[in-house]
């Protein structure tokens, strides 16, 4: 995909307060032709959110200090801990305003929203992807059962990777998806990643999202 540098400056001062009340919408899908009747893994207990970051507080202060990245694009998201290992796309939001979400068929693709904040620069910059397609478990079926400690390296279009880690995983309700909280500048590097989660109906699909927080920990 090409990347204009007429479009960076752009894309660094784009604030998130114009998608504070955005999120990934997902799709209804049926699933279908897997075993996967007992549906994604839901986020533990002891992998939620700290008290002050639930009521819109700072998040957990780093271990160490790691300067921020410039802008480069992101190209590969890779989480050891569930298997993944996908390549980027871009993407933006579609008419309604909603952050849209890689094409469904290919089930290990995901997507950085690139009107945001690149991964690693001061910030909080967005990965989104697929829970499932009609053939079975997509990019992020396991993103629920990541626990703190666990890290996210971002490949990025300079030769850089940022190496995240995570400090709380949640689930929220697309009905009150607190927007301002998950997108919010927390003054650091941050990043999440989104997918789909919660209860499943096939008439609606899924009812909520699973949101990954973390932090930059290092370069490579």
């Amino acid at each position: 995909m090409a990347h204009e540098d007429s479009g960076m400056e752009r894309r660094r001062r784009s604030p998130w307060g114009a998608l504070a009340l955005v999120m990934l919408t997902g799709i209804a899908l049926m699933k279908n032709g897997a075993d996967v009747t007992m549906g994604p893994p839901q986020p533990a207990a002891a992998a939620a959110l700290t008290s002050s970051s639930r009521s819109g507080g700072p998040a957990p202060a780093a271990a160490g200090t790691v300067e921020p990245l410039p802008f480069a694009p992101a190209s590969r998201v890779r989480i050891e801990a569930i298997n993944v290992d996908a390549p980027l796309m871009d993407v933006g939001t579609d008419a309604q305003g909603w952050v849209q979400a890689p094409p469904p068929q290919d089930p290990n693709l995901a997507g950085w929203y690139q009107n945001g904040v690149a991964p690693g620069m001061r910030g909080t910059s967005v990965i989104v992807g697929h829970v499932d397609n009609m053939k079975g478990p997509a990019v992020f079926y396991g993103l629920g059962s990541l626990q703190k400690g666990n890290h996210i390296d971002v490949a990025r279009f300079d030769g850089r990777t940022a190496v995240f880690e995570v400090y709380g995983v949640e689930v929220f309700s697309k009905e009150t998806f607190p927007g301002a909280r998950v997108y919010g500048d927390t003054g650091h590097p941050e990043l999440r990643v989104i997918t789909c989660g919660g209860g499943f109906s096939r008439a609606r699909g899924y009812d909520g999202n699973v949101v990954a927080f973390a932090r930059l920990v290092s370069v490579k």
